[in-house]
């Protein structure tokens, strides 16, 4: 059974009279689980949907929806599904104490893959999770391979009863499910023939893997450096010779290039980025795979929009990985408005140096930089610093620093979002 946390004015559930603490038991004697059940049974045009109000009322209402109208009904939050697996290289494991809390929980839910898409390993998987999977066609799924050999990926995992991933991902293909899948490099276990043998294996399952990352393990100064080690110009080098030697039979025989290196696989390798037309649709952008061309892209298709900033300055904070790469994403910016636009690349401090990712600064290396330039009329920062509550990883709230300093702060996906809202000079 799902709770429901809000209702939409004007929506089938505010008509109903559903407000915050109503259970939604049922649909046609389906119980709900999740908000899986809940989306995709009441997708009908008609069906009986059984509740029980706070005060312990039941009530079953015969409902006809007419289409296009919403049944606006907020449900509140899942319980997650736990990861089953104790990966050297673990997020989590690399993180210090004093973070918001929820960033501790080892998630591993395909739901989430396909409703947000997280990557998964559908190692937890039990029969009827399998019967939701291709009851509902949930795809595509976002999956973390890291290698096909069975003992290799079992050794990654740290989980001895990790199934054979191919053998997962066939039998979901066999009934329509479709994959963007991921393998996160280590040098000394899934480089090399491992990847190429990976690379090959997904390759042969056809249309079930619509695409393939390549990323290279990401550690702090927390993690588990002992066991695990990021890979080498030279490893990064070889793992794009091997990507791209894929990129182009997928390209020759499929029509898209199919498997991919993210950005800090080129920078790992000291290696200028592919051209956009290589990433195709920028199916894994959110994955750091073609992250820079696709901020071009959007930038480009926006250019129209943006409004004149001549003699105005406005500082651009992110981390030190795209600090290598922005001056290619703001020199059309600066073209098209006139603007000055002041790159500050922020190191680490909470992770450590090796953490290059605009999304994991904490709110206080923002507040540190800004404190040393009063002087800009606005500052960007990268929105994927900040969660849906609005609080950067240290917990501290966006709304807190903006009240700490006098400049206007814009958080931004592509920087053009953020600047079609400043008013013209």
């Amino acid at each position: 059974m799902i709770r429901v946390q809000s209702v939409h004015a004007d929506s089938v559930g505010a008509e109903l009279g559903l407000e915050a603490g109503y259970t939604l038991q049922s649909i046609d004697g389906r119980l709900l689980t999740d908000f899986l059940d809940w989306e995709f049974l009441t997708a009908a045009d008609q069906f009986e949907l059984r509740v029980e109000s706070p005060q312990g009322e039941v009530i079953e209402f015969d409902i006809e929806r007419p289409e296009g109208i919403p049944m606006g009904v907020v449900l509140e939050p899942p319980n997650i599904r736990r990861c089953a697996n104790r990966c050297d290289f673990c997020f989590v494991d690399g993180l210090p104490e004093g973070l918001r809390q929820n960033l501790y929980v080892r998630d591993d839910d395909y739901r989430l893959s396909f409703r947000y898409g997280n990557f998964a390993t559908l190692t937890n998987l039990k029969a009827k999770d399998v019967e939701r999977i291709l009851e509902y066609r949930l795809s595509p799924l976002y999956v973390s391979v890291h290698a096909t050999d069975t003992v290799v990926r079992r050794r990654l995992l740290r989980n001895p009863l990790a199934a054979d991933i191919c053998e997962q991902l066939r039998e979901f293909g066999d009934g329509g499910i479709r994959f963007h899948t991921q393998i996160v490099l280590q040098p000394g276990l899934n480089d090399g023939a491992v990847l190429r043998q990976s690379l090959s294996d997904l390759y042969d399952l056809a249309d079930t893997v619509m695409t393939v990352s390549v990323v290279p393990v990401g550690l702090t100064e927390f993690s588990k450096h002992h066991l695990v080690h990021e890979p080498s110009t030279a490893s990064c080098q070889s793992a794009i010779a091997l990507v791209e030697e894929f990129s182009v039979k997928a390209k020759r025989e499929r029509g898209v290039h199919w498997a991919y290196g993210s950005d800090d696989l080129y920078l790992g390798a000291e290696l200028p980025l592919p051209e956009a037309g290589y990433y195709d649709g920028f199916e894994q952008a959110e994955n750091g795979v073609g992250s820079v061309r696709f901020l071009q892209h959007q930038i480009k298709e926006s250019l129209d929009d943006l409004p004149s900033l001549h003699g105005r300055t406005y500082g651009v904070l992110t981390g030190t990985a795209m600090g290598q790469l922005l001056p290619l994403v703001l020199e059309p910016l600066r073209e098209a408005t006139g603007g000055h636009f002041e790159l500050i690349a922020i190191e680490n401090g909470l992770f450590g140096p090796s953490v290059t990712s605009a999304g994991l600064l904490p709110g206080a290396a923002f507040e540190e930089t800004l404190g040393k330039h009063p002087e800009w009329d606005g500052v960007l920062l990268p929105a994927e610093a900040v969660n849906d509550d609005g609080n950067f990883l240290d917990d501290m709230a966006f709304a807190d620093l903006q009240r700490a300093v006098d400049t206007p702060l814009l958080l931004s996906h592509h920087f053009t979002d953020a600047l079609t809202t400043v008013t013209a000079e």
